[in-house]
């Protein structure tokens, strides 16, 4: 059969490696050369004499895999020891060695340790070039070890604490002493011996800090450098040429930074100026570089807040700091009190004036003295800013009053045109005139008083209400126009008992053509009303005129004799049936005034049928109109 390889495919058993070279008998063992039965696929079925027999190692003492391609390739052409599948654990290098007994010594294949303890403790235990054991080396032989042949050659990734340098030739054991947990990886741990014997400089003495790379390197001792910028001090101008020992005396721990700290020597010698003398700080930052001592230079401006411009630029310190620098005052007069005191022009001290120069002086020269009265609550505006100080400032120039009177009541009282004081004027010149002049003036009588001149006020000379003064003047119509409301005869007022509100009925423009709007009262005229003459109704005044129907009409109502109203008892409130518009026609809504609604055949009753005794009380019975009618039933 050709077809025999497919077929063992198809039947999920290749003939691969050594498979593809047997003769089908060899596994198909059957008494029939010409039938054929089915093998089972497991390595088993054909291999367990194989397994059986296998001594080294002895696969079924050991307990080995009846699965043979778990150690043995397919496609090898035999059982060798190169077949078997050791990835997990590569067999490489020293490791590659054909007795697996070496390292399954106990005859167990499966879960064998990959660890290097499992099978190097003995190496591990008797090596003593190090020590391992007393050195507290990891078990761990991949750490410095690799797989070649042999132990050396040995490396160590010391990444933790990188070897430069000097570092790099040393032997372990100077720095691990036989310990390689937890050694410290500070210089003193080592160098402690390095510094307390060094003496150029020394070390101890100097209190150097025992961090040896804040100055070495790990190429050598010598050469050793310090960054001074890395601290808060950095070495500039001629610090940078200064020896150590010279600022670092007591040691480099805690050294201070301040000036004086050194240079107190060069502070208390200086005599150009005397610094000690003139209080000068300490801080020598304040007028020198580190450059030098010269130039020196101090900015004023700066330090002390009171900038040096004009004259003070050229005065000499002692002049302004004659007790010394410190808590030297900033006030003019600390300096300027001669200056004040001596001014006689003008005399600064009679005249009161405020000891601070710079309200009327600059820092130029005290000449051209100026002074912004724009500043104080008093602005110079117009006329006032041409008048000489001494004139409002008789008394000095402290509190001086801003009020009008206080310079012009002069002026007030010798007025005549008109007399202000006459006139009881107010002293307040603002409320008429303003800075510019006395003329022309003026007065906002609306703004000022709340009485707007309008009409024929506005051309009143002011005498003619203001006669009595200006303060607490009336503004009531009849404190002016009493006499003419006297002596007004069409109509006349008094006996027609007009009110003195002049308002009421006239405007400002004149006296004719006098309205009165009726609508403002409780009585609107309508109607009929409207053409009626004023005094028919206030035929006894105009205040407290009755509106009620009679008090104008009962005239009417008594002569009235279709129907007479006296003898019907009517209601002498004529709107109950009349409207202002005439007496006729008129109307009487007897449901609405009676409660008595008049329906059917009662619609057509003359009124004097059922009000046949008057229109007073009458009885909305039946019987009281139709007991004749029911007796006669």
């Amino acid at each position: 059969m050709h077809d025999i390889p497919q077929l063992h495919e198809q039947n999920g058993f290749a003939l691969a490696g050594a498979h593809g070279n047997l003769s089908c008998t060899d596994c198909h063992t059957a008494g029939n050369p010409l039938q054929f039965d089915r093998v089972g696929n497991d390595c088993f079925s054909c291999h367990q004499n194989d397994y059986m027999t296998a001594k080294s190692p002895d696969h079924a003492a050991d307990g080995f895999s009846t699965d043979c391609i778990e150690c043995h390739d397919p496609m090898g052409s035999g059982w060798h020891t190169t077949n078997v599948v050791h990835d997990f654990f590569p067999l490489t290098m020293g490791h590659a060695i054909q007795d697996c007994n070496q390292c399954h010594v106990t005859g167990n294949f499966s879960d064998a340790s990959p660890e290097c303890i499992t099978c190097h403790q003995q190496d591990f235990t008797s090596a003593t070039n190090p020590n391992h054991q007393a050195a507290g080396f990891s078990t761990d032989c991949a750490t410095c070890h690799t797989t070649n042949s042999g132990w050396s050659p040995t490396t160590y990734d010391h990444a933790v604490w990188p070897l430069q340098g000097s570092h790099i030739p040393v032997s372990c054991d100077q720095c691990h002493q036989g310990n390689y947990a937890n050694t410290p990886n500070m210089c003193e741990a080592c160098h402690l011996t390095d510094y307390n014997a060094t003496t150029d400089p020394n070390h101890v003495t100097a209190g150097f800090p025992t961090d040896c790379a804040m100055c070495h390197d790990e190429g050598s001792w010598s050469n050793a450098t310090f960054d001074h910028n890395t601290t808060s001090f950095p070495l500039t101008g001629m610090h940078t040429n200064v020896n150590c020992i010279e600022c670092h005396a007591a040691g480099y721990t805690n050294t201070p930074t301040n000036c004086d700290a050194c240079h107190m020597t060069d502070y208390t010698g200086t005599v150009e100026p005397n610094h000690t003398q003139a209080n000068f700080s300490a801080d020598c930052t304040q007028c020198h570089t580190a450059d030098g001592w010269t130039p020196s230079s101090f900015d004023h401006t700066a330090a002390t807040g009171f900038a040096l411009n004009g004259s003070h630029q050229n005065v000499n310190c002692n002049q302004c700091h004659a007790a010394g620098y410190a808590n030297t005052p900033n006030t003019c007069e600390a300096c300027h009190l001669t200056d004040y005191n001596a001014t006689t022009d003008p005399n600064h001290v009679t005249a009161g004036f405020p000891t601070d120069c710079a309200m009327c002086h600059d820092e130029g020269t005290w000449g051209n003295a100026t002074f912004d009265h724009n500043t104080t609550s008093f602005p110079l505006t117009g006329m006032h800013t041409s008048v000489n100080c001494i004139e409002c400032h008789t008394a000095g120039y402290t509190n001086t009053p801003t009020n009008c009177d206080a310079c012009h009541m002069t002026d007030y009282t010798g007025t005549v045109e008109p007399n202000h004081t006459q006139a009881n004027f107010s002293t307040d010149c603002t409320q008429c005139h303003t800075a510019d002049g006395w003329t022309p003036s003026s007065f906002d009588h609306t703004a000022a008083t709340g009485f707007a001149l309008n009409g024929s006020h506005a051309n009143v000379n002011c005498n003619q209400c203001h006669a009595a003064g200006y303060a607490n003047t009336p503004n009531t119509c009849e404190v002016c126009h009493l006499t003419d409301y006297n002596a007004t005869t069409a109509p006349n007022h008094v006996t027609a008992g007009f009110p003195t509100d002049c308002a009421m009925c006239h405007d400002e423009g004149n006296w004719g053509n006098a309205t009165f709007d009726h609508n403002t009262t409780s009585f609107p005229l309508t109607g009929m009303h409207t053409n009626v003459n004023c005094v028919q109704c206030h035929a006894a005044g105009y205040t407290n005129t009755p509106t009620n129907c009679d008090a104008c009409h009962m005239t009417d109502f008594n002569g009235t004799v279709e129907p007479n109203h006296t003898q019907a008892n009517f209601s002498t409130d004529c709107t109950q049936c009349h409207t202002a518009d005439a007496w006729t026609p008129s109307s009487f809504d007897h449901t609405a005034a009676t409660g008595f609604a008049l329906n059917g055949s009662h619609a057509n009753v003359n009124c004097n049928q059922c009000h046949a005794a008057g229109y007073a009380n009458t009885p909305n019975t039946c019987e009281a109109c139709h007991v004749g009618l029911w007796n006669c039933s």
